[in-house]
Parts: structure tokens; sequence; C-alpha cells
């Protein structure tokens, strides 16, 4: 075969590995890639973002939608220290990502040349780092045995993300290698005794919960999911921001275990005798901060199903771990035969009453009405309609009152990052636009919102629209509470002044349109959904109005009655 250059050879092994869009900011490190994506046009494309850590959030949103790893291009140093917050993103999300950096040339390295990082002590998991496997590429006839192996560490096991470190140099050897076919995830099946024990164990319970989520899951796992359940009379919680991996309208929907979840359902985890886990690692966040579970032994028998070995028994000694990919996992449950008639029927009933009743909004101040924000959402977007949000309180408003329909009905709707991090939602959502033309709409927060909004310019060069319902409040909101909470009435650092939402958007090419009353939201969202190109809404929201239950005074009042 004919020779051509190494970064060509790169975009060749990325069009192997069925990848049709690519997201990064340009660096000179690696120009012959870029040359690459220009020869392989036709077969690639490669979206250029404003910010590496917005272009890292776009890639990590691509592995969600897709399952398959998404894709980032960055320049060395700065650029990849930039994208490390995607990177973390998809750590803790479990998300398949590929990270590939441009690099100093061999010959100035270990000299602190410009720009130079130490990407094995940074990324690497040898140091506790956040990236499943770091790699640099010297050999360029060695790209394909990287770029395939890359591909099958990030999905296999546990997802997460690699990084491949690319010497410049490299990139413009000649080479005459082909790329390596396609690898796909490798399945990891239940074991038939394990099964039979958890049988066991559900014929032994009188209060059991399922809580799902994770990485890994597809419409065909989340519908086994659902069969499982159902065969069960099974009530099923959803994990912290992955509240689409069951359907929120399913009559044996319990609601999702995150950041102040449903009180109600607090208690429901805790008074359960069985906790089944399907996908989720159990971090902090879905267990109240290991509370609701208490590690390292719950107090309720706990069977956990994960895709990685490694995370089983690593937090919580589980009374029953099953190592399975979700897909896998699924349906092997699905065909664990239930009994005629099961005890737990009314508590399954009374965990979906506790999910409706959370539904019902607690009267707050001000103009705007956020639950009939929601609503009206609900009422207008599509089902398939993927929603989007970064970190902070603004986004409790869609995690209580949006109803998911979930991957059981063929699509995945949510995206958001499990590890907290701001400025997701905007990037995310104009990822997903690229990638899904599905509509696409996010919730931001003033504070949030700024972080990546300058990636609006993004979706208009590359003809993505969104809608984005901005909550303005001056204030980075969630900080504020916290620290009503802890300093009341010693505000520092959480206030905000703020640009002129709307005119921002306009100047990037968005709509951009103002409301201060919940009765002009609704003519505004159908005005965003007729126009071709994409609306920022921004909402004045009262200061007031910190919480989806309660506000800020209180919060205040209650702090300094504790002295």
């Amino acid at each position: 075969m004919a020779k051509q250059a190494a970064g060509h050879l790169i975009v060749e092994c990325l069009v192997a590995q069925g990848v049709e869009v690519a997201f990064g900011v340009p660096g000179e490190s690696y120009l012959a890639v870029l040359d690459g994506f220009h020869a392989y046009r036709d077969q690639i494309r490669f979206v250029t973002n404003r910010q590496e850590g917005g272009a890292a959030f776009m890639a990590e949103a691509q592995g969600k939608l897709t399952g398959r790893p998404g894709v980032c291009f960055v320049t060395r140093g700065p650029g990849a220290t930039n994208a490390s917050i995607g990177v973390h993103t998809a750590f803790q999300d479990s998300t398949p990502m590929v990270l590939f950096v441009g690099d100093v040339a061999s010959d100035m390295r270990d000299r602190e040349a410009f720009q130079e990082v130490d990407y094995c002590s940074f990324f690497g998991p040898s140091t506790k780092g956040f990236a499943k496997r770091v790699e640099r590429i010297d050999d360029a006839r060695r790209i394909p045995e990287y770029v395939a192996r890359a591909f099958a560490t990030a999905m296999n096991g546990r997802p997460g993300p690699v990084v491949l470190v690319l010497p410049e140099d490299m990139l413009v050897q000649e080479v005459d290698v082909a790329p390596l076919p396609r690898v796909d995830a490798v399945e990891a099946w239940s074991d038939p005794g394990a099964l039979r024990s958890l049988r066991e164990l559900l014929l032994k319970s009188e209060r059991p919960l399922v809580i799902a989520g994770g990485g890994g899951w597809t419409p065909q796992a989340a519908q086994a999911l659902q069969r499982f359940a159902e065969n069960w009379k099974l009530p099923v919680a959803n994990a912290f921001r992955f509240q689409d991996t069951f359907d929120n309208h399913h009559p044996q929907y319990a609601g999702d275990v995150g950041i102040a979840p449903n009180p109600k359902l607090a208690q429901r985890v805790k008074d359960s005798d069985l906790i089944i886990a399907i996908g989720p690692r159990l971090g902090e966040m879905t267990t109240g901060g290991y509370t609701l579970l208490e590690a390292p032994r719950t107090r309720q028998k706990l069977v956990h199903l994960h895709a990685s070995a490694e995370e089983l028994n690593r937090v919580y000694q589980a009374d029953l771990a099953i190592n399975a990919s979700m897909n896998a996992a699924a349906r092997s449950l699905e065909v664990l035969s239930a009994p005629p008639s099961v005890p737990w029927e009314s508590w399954t009933q009374g965990c979906q009453a506790d999910y409706l009743a959370n539904l019902q909004p607690q009267a707050l101040p001000g103009d705007i009405d956020m639950p009939a924000i929601v609503a009206t959402l609900q009422k207008h977007l599509p089902a398939d309609a993927v929603v989007t949000n970064g970190a902070g309180n603004f986004a409790s408003w869609v995690h209580r009152f949006w109803r998911y329909t979930g991957l059981a009905k063929g699509h995945k709707t949510q995206l958001a990052p499990t590890n907290g991090a701001m400025g997701y939602g905007v990037p995310a959502g104009i990822a997903a636009a690229i990638l899904t033309g599905r509509t696409v709409f996010t919730i931001a927060g003033d504070g949030d919102f700024l972080m990546n909004g300058q990636e609006l310019a993004t979706a208009v060069q590359h003809g993505a629209k969104t809608i984005i319902v901005l909550l303005n409040n001056s204030m980075y909101g969630t900080i504020r509470m916290h620290q009503e909470r802890e300093y009341p009435q010693h505000v520092s650092g959480s206030q905000l002044q703020n640009p002129d939402f709307a005119a921002l958007a306009r100047a990037y090419g968005y709509a951009g349109v103002r409301i201060t009353r919940t009765a002009e939201f609704e003519a505004e969202l159908k005005a965003a959904l007729a126009r071709a190109e994409g609306t920022l809404i921004e909402v004045t929201l009262d200061p007031e109005v910190i919480t989806t239950r309660g506000t800020l005074s209180a919060i205040t009042q209650t702090a300094l009655a504790k002295g």
C-alpha cells in the first residue's frame, strides 16, 4: 500500500472505528492530523471548538449518546489541561472517550520544552488520575494498535476515558500500514449461580428496591430492565443524573436518588431490606454521602451488578456481587423466573405514590414559577428531546420536575455531569444537536453559562440549533446556599455582575430574549421551536428562590437559629 503521513493514518484509524465526528481546538502540535481530517473530509467531520473544555465536554456527550468513544483533539500543555475537565467527567460518569493530545517533538522531551507536560503523571491511573489508560505513540507504525486498544479500553468493563499522546515529529513520519478493524465492547455475562442467589434473596425480601444507572446502557438493556421490573413488580429508582435509565412515566418508577432527593425516597432507600444496584458505582451523590447506604457494609442486603470487576466490593462489600455488562445483566435478569405473587406490591405502589407526590411544587416567591415553566417545556418539546445541564441549583428544576422518557423508548435523553462540572450543558447540547439532529433543550445558570457560553459560536458555525433556558439570579447560587448555611449573612465571592445574556446570544448568532414573568414563557418557547437558529431565553429568577423546596431567607434563618 502507498505510504502516508502518520497524521493521516490517525484519521483513517478513526474512520475504521466508525467515528463520523471529532471535536477539538486546533494546535500546531498536530497539524498533520488536521491535514488528515482535510484528506478524509468526506468520511469524518472535525468540529472546531472555541475552548478545549467545551471540546472535551462535547466528546463526552458523544460517548454518552452513542455508547462508543467520543473523540477530542487538543494541543499540548494548556490545551490538554483545559480538556482535563471533560476527561474527569468521562471518568466519573463512566463514559467512553478518547482524548488525543498533540505533544512536543521527541528530541525535545524531558527539557521542560514549550508547553511540555508529563501526561502519564497528569492523567494516569498510576497516580490516582482520571484516565483508564495514558499512552504515548512514538512509533508511527504502531498507530493502528494504539488506536484500536484505546477504543477497546474505553468501552470494556467500566467505560471511561483514554488519553493518547502524539509527538509532533511522529505525526509527519511516512508509513505504509493499514488500520485495524473496528473493535466492539466485550460482554461480561452474569454467573448462573449468582442469578440463582439473587432470586433467593428476592424471595426472602419484603421491601426490595432497584437503583439503576451508570454507563454502558443501551435501549435494549433498558427494555430488558423494564421487563425484569415488571415480572417481579419491583420499584425502580434511577441513580444520580442517570434519570433516563428507567422510564419516568412507568407506574413502578420511584424517582431519582441524587443530590437533595425526594425525602420520602431517601427514607425508602433506608427502609429497604434489599437494594439491587444495577450499573451505578454507588458514589457519594447516589448514596447521600454514604448515609443512605452505609459503607462498607450496608444495613440492607446489597446486590451490586457492575461491568467492572474492579468496582465490585471496592467501596461496598456486597452480599452478592455480579460482574456483567449492562446489556448482559439486564437480559439475564429479565428471564429470572418470578413467583405468581410477591409480598411487596403495596411497597412498590407506595414508592410510585411518593414520586408522584414529589411532582407537586411548593409555593415560592417571585414572578417566575419554575415548575410551570418545566411543565410548559414538557408540553411542547418532543418526547425524544435531549435535555442537558451543567452543575448548579438551577439543574434541580429539571431533576425534580422533568419526566424523562428513558432509554427504553429508544433514545438517550439526558446529558448531565455526575462529577458536578459547571459549563457542561451548553457544549453537550450543541454536540447532541450535531450528532442526533433531535430537539435539544439546555437549562443553565448564569455562572454555569459563562464557563462555556462561547461554544454558541461553534453551534452557529456548524449549523447546530439548541434552546437554552438561562436562569439568572446574579450569583453562584449553590455556593451562596451553602454559604448561608455555614456562614449566614457573610456573603463573599458568590455575587455576580452579569452581561446582557440575550444580547450576548444575539452577538453569537442565536436569537436572544429575556422574560421576567411566567406568562411570557410559552410564546417565546413556541417561537424558539419554530425558528431555524438556536435561541437563548434568559429568565430573571428571584434570588430568594434558591432550591425547588425553599428560600434563601429560610436557610439563613435556620442557620442563625442554630447559632
